[in-house]
C-alpha cells in the first residue's frame, strides 16, 4: 500500500527551508541590535502556518487511494484532496467544499490512468467562520453520466 501525503501544517515560508535567525548577540557580533521596543508582527523567517483537518486515508476495491482536507491559512479556507488512481482508467471527480450559509464550491478534477500520486483543490476563499464550519467530500465514479461512485472520501469521516 502506497501511504499518500498528509497536509502539514508549516511555520515556515517554502524560501525559509533550512534557515535559522539568531540574534545578534547569540553570533558572537561585536554590536547586538539594542532593543527599540518594537516587535514585527511575526517573527523573523517564520510565514502563516495552515491548519489542516484530514479525514482518513482510503483505499476503494477498485484502486483508487485518497484522503481529503478542509485547509485553512490566515482568512482562507479550501479543500484539497491527496489521490492515487491504480484501476487503468481515467476517471471522473469531483471536489466540494462545503461552508457555512449553504455555500458549496465544487471542482472538477483530472483524474488521468498513470497510477501516480496526485492533488486536486478548490479555489481558495476566505473564511467565513471558524475550520470545524466547513467540509469537504471528493467523490470518484467512472467515466459518464451512469458512471458507478467508485470511492468517496471526506474530511470528516
Amino acid at each position: 500500500m502506497v501511504a499518500l501525503p498528509l497536509a502539514v501544517a508549516s511555520a515556515r515560508q517554502a524560501g525559509d527551508a533550512g534557515r535559522t535567525d539568531v540574534p545578534a548577540a547569540s553570533r558572537g557580533d561585536a554590536k547586538a541590535r539594542p532593543d527599540t521596543g518594537r516587535r514585527s508582527p511575526r517573527p523573523p523567517g517564520l510565514g502563516l502556518a495552515t491548519a489542516a483537518r484530514c479525514g482518513p486515508e482510503l483505499t476503494s476495491p477498485d484502486g483508487i487511494e485518497a484522503q481529503t482536507c478542509v485547509l485553512t491559512r490566515g482568512e482562507d479556507t479550501w479543500a484539497r484532496t491527496y489521490y492515487r488512481n491504480a484501476t487503468g482508467r481515467s476517471l471522473d471527480s469531483v471536489l466540494s467544499l462545503m461552508g457555512p450559509g449553504d455555500r458549496t464550491v465544487q471542482m472538477r478534477c483530472a483524474t488521468g490512468a498513470d497510477d501516480e500520486p496526485a492533488t486536486c483543490e478548490t479555489p481558495r476563499e476566505r473564511s467565513r467562520g471558524g475550520p470545524d464550519a466547513y467540509t469537504a467530500v471528493t467523490e470518484f465514479a467512472e467515466r459518464g453520466p451512469e458512471g458507478a461512485l467508485l470511492l468517496r472520501s471526506g474530511s470528516n469521516s
